[in-house]
């Protein structure tokens, strides 16, 4: 039975790809190195903002990783309002779950701050119990302890919850903490050999079917 639920951000409740590219080409313009196409942006995002600027300098450039994180980190602050959404269906989908007294949280690999800025500003309030991104001091996914927190604040079990997400990190954090996977279809870094949900309906029929 499902009791309660844990969403990942980006790429399962909001498409954010055009903001991070936008603000991570608009870095790259500032200390003068060349830009990505979306779809290689794409390949960056799920473990962090550490990594995605790792991965857009590559190892030719990797001395300046500092300069490109706060190049980002000053673009990304506004360059993520004109470019990330929510999946259409998902606010009233919610909206319907929170009826059901089902306890739901926010649990991101982007750094805090933006994670709560982000679901505060595209989400209604008090859909969420908890909102976690990424802090020093705590392991990211797909390491369980986060999402163990948020279900001993709830005081249920890791079995009765579900955690959906959108990416090969987001299977394995479920899988690591005994949780149960529902994974969707057009997030990024997907994974290959899963059963993936296809739309706002496969969520609702199963956490329905599973309750």
């Amino acid at each position: 039975m499902i009791r309660g639920l844990i969403f990942d951000l980006d790429g399962t409740l909001v498409d954010s790809l055009p903001g991070i590219a936008t603000a991570l080409n608009h870095a790259l313009d500032d200390i003068k190195l060349p830009n990505h196409s979306q779809d290689v942006v794409e390949t960056f995002i799920g473990d962090g903002l550490l990594n995605l600027i790792t991965r857009a300098l590559g190892p030719d450039h990797s001395n300046q990783q500092d300069e490109l994180l706060a190049a980002f980190q000053k673009h990304y602050s506004e360059d993520w309002k004109n470019g990330t959404y929510p999946y259409p269906g998902f606010i009233a989908l919610l909206q319907e779950l929170q009826k059901s007294k089902l306890p739901m949280a926010v649990l991101s690999n982007k750094p805090h701050g933006y994670t709560v800025e982000i679901v505060e500003t595209l989400f209604p309030q008090k859909l969420f119990s908890q909102v976690r991104g990424h802090q020093e001091g705590y392991p990211k996914k797909p390491d369980p302890t986060t999402a163990h927190q948020i279900i001993s604040d709830w005081n249920l079990k890791p079995e009765e919850v579900a955690y959906v997400g959108d990416s090969t990190v987001d299977l394995a954090t479920a899988r690591n903490g005994d949780m149960t996977p529902l994974i969707f279809s057009w997030g990024y870094g997907t994974p290959e050999d899963f059963p993936l949900l296809s739309s706002i309906d496969d969520l609702r029929n199963a956490i329905l079917k599973a309750g």
